[in-house]
């Protein structure tokens, strides 16, 4: 059986056992159980090793020594399984998953642990437990297999949320394309934003699939929501990444204060009104001003810059609106970015991507070390690309993420990229200014309707009525100085 079919049957046998459960509160019941599966798999695996040969299969060093999780007896999988059944089996599951954080430090404070709830049907559990025992994780392909699942299973509970759903998982589709124009090979790559760390597994999975070595890099992230970043641990422990993930406002509390990336790949919040500005006016990464107080796009952007070493590049997703905004000095602000040679490259993004939001919007790729490329950014205008694959949602297929990286690749080595009409050019930093400092790809590759960025009304009303309302308080302040010197006349 295919891992899509596999994957599909699973999600709709788990999905009836959900009962009168919220997707959200559901997610940290199934995945919780895929994980600790898992551990109890890799546990099984290395059991069988030490068996045969030759060790105490109950020695926790022999475990440690191969960076297995050590799974304690009242923890292992058939021992739920045999008691799958019984009424207290929500009691049982939450003692397995203290056994687990409490003989594994890493763990500490990341497992679900209320299973024993009285809104969580027992009957369902079990079946959901008998469900997940299923022959088809044979020793060989559990790791790879529960690791699939556990990404599909995000992916399916981020669709089924709608909007919610965005915070805590990035479709495939961006990441790819993100991580493939990054090529991060080697060295420190960060995610101040993290989410479930999907960032980090294709980052991984890209270094895997390209021959490279996967100790060669070393993994950075933070995470605001305390439930988000559980899953974040759980996937990467069940991927088996060693990730430093850690937990707090990346804004307002960096938990990597000193940290110099090779490589940022982020997909911040989009558009964050009430980021706490006023707390922040005189931070040190406000290099290129301070950050409007009603979006944090620009204080994002100025974040990562302050965290890429001499020679790092950030890819990160933006909404559209961050590429022609003059609002409360964003403007400004870009047009500092742009002259300080700092953007490599701008790709608008087709709609209907996200789970979570309508917002079009697009990715930036900001670097320090642009010695082939200097004065010149790389447009490519992507609304066109991608294919819907359900109703509401669309993907950027394999063969346009190759294309798109391989432009982009071309223009990193000598500066240069294939011009093609509608899709893609290299504009200088006249064109640029030419433009009035504005990033929309439309305007330098020769799309259709230019003037049309994408920008969803709702989006659009609200910066045009935030331009409008500085340029009253202006005009209010130049009619009080005129004002004023005319008292001045009057009175000589």
């Amino acid at each position: 059986m295919e891992i899509q079919d596999i994957q599909a049957k699973l999600w709709l046998a788990a999905d009836k056992l959900r009962g009168n459960i919220s997707s959200s509160d559901y997610k940290y019941v199934v995945l919780g159980l895929i994980f600790l599966k898992y551990v109890s798999d890799a546990f099984e695996v290395q059991y069988k090793k030490a068996e045969a040969e030759g060790f105490n299969p109950e020695d926790r060093d022999y475990y440690l020594g191969d960076n297995v999780f050590w799974v304690p007896k009242e923890a292992r999988w058939e021992h739920l399984v045999a008691t799958a059944k019984q009424p207290n089996i929500g009691i049982i599951v939450d003692e397995a998953m203290d056994a687990v954080e409490r003989d594994n430090p890493s763990l500490k404070g990341v497992l679900p642990k209320n299973y024993a709830r009285e809104a969580l049907d027992k009957r369902r559990l079990g079946e959901l437990i008998d469900l997940f025992a299923n022959t088809m994780f044979t020793a060989n392909n559990a790791k790879d297999l529960l690791g699939q699942v556990y990404e599909y299973f995000m992916g399916m509970f981020a669709n089924s949320e709608g909007k919610h759903g965005g915070e805590f998982f990035t479709p495939r589709s961006i990441v790819k394309l993100l991580v493939e124009m990054l090529e991060p090979y080697k060295g420190r790559i960060y995610d101040p934003a993290c989410g479930s760390g999907g960032m980090f597994v294709w980052s991984e999975k890209f270094v895997e699939e390209h021959s490279g070595r996967l100790g060669d890099i070393a993994i950075y992230g933070q995470e605001l929501n305390e439930t988000t970043w559980r899953l974040g641990k759980m996937n990467m422990a069940i991927r088996g990444i060693d990730a430093d993930l850690r937990r707090g406002d990346t804004l307002h509390d960096d938990k990597f204060p000193d940290l110099k990336a090779d490589y940022i790949i982020a997909n911040p919040p989009f558009n964050i009104s009430d980021w706490g500005q006023d707390q922040l006016t005189s931070d040190i990464r406000w290099k290129y001003g301070v950050p409007p107080k009603g979006n944090a796009n620009y204080a994002w952007i100025q974040h990562f810059i302050h965290h890429l070493s001499p020679t790092g590049t950030a890819g990160f997703v933006l909404s559209n609106g961050s590429m022609s905004s003059q609002s409360s000095g964003e403007g400004e602000i870009r047009k500092k970015l742009i002259e300080a040679d700092l953007v490599d490259a701008i790709v608008t993004l087709p709609g209907q991507l996200f789970f979570n939001t309508g917002i079009p919007a697009c990715l930036w790729f900001i670097s320090r070390d642009r010695r082939n490329r200097t004065g010149k950014t790389l447009f490519i205008d992507g609304r066109n690309l991608g294919k819907m694959v359900t109703r509401r949602n669309r993907v950027i297929r394999d063969e346009e993420i190759d294309d798109i990286a391989g432009i982009y690749r071309q223009f990193k080595e000598n500066g240069k990229a294939l011009w093609i009409k509608g899709l893609s050019k290299v504009a200088t930093l006249d064109d640029i200014k030419e433009h009035d400092y504005v990033l929309t790809p439309g305007r330098y590759v020769g799309s259709e309707a230019v003037e049309d960025d994408d920008e969803l009304f709702v989006e659009k009303m609200a910066r045009l009525t935030a331009e409008l309302d500085e340029q009253f308080a202006k005009s209010k302040e130049l009619e009080e100085k005129i004002k004023e010197n005319l008292r001045h006349i009057n009175d000589q």
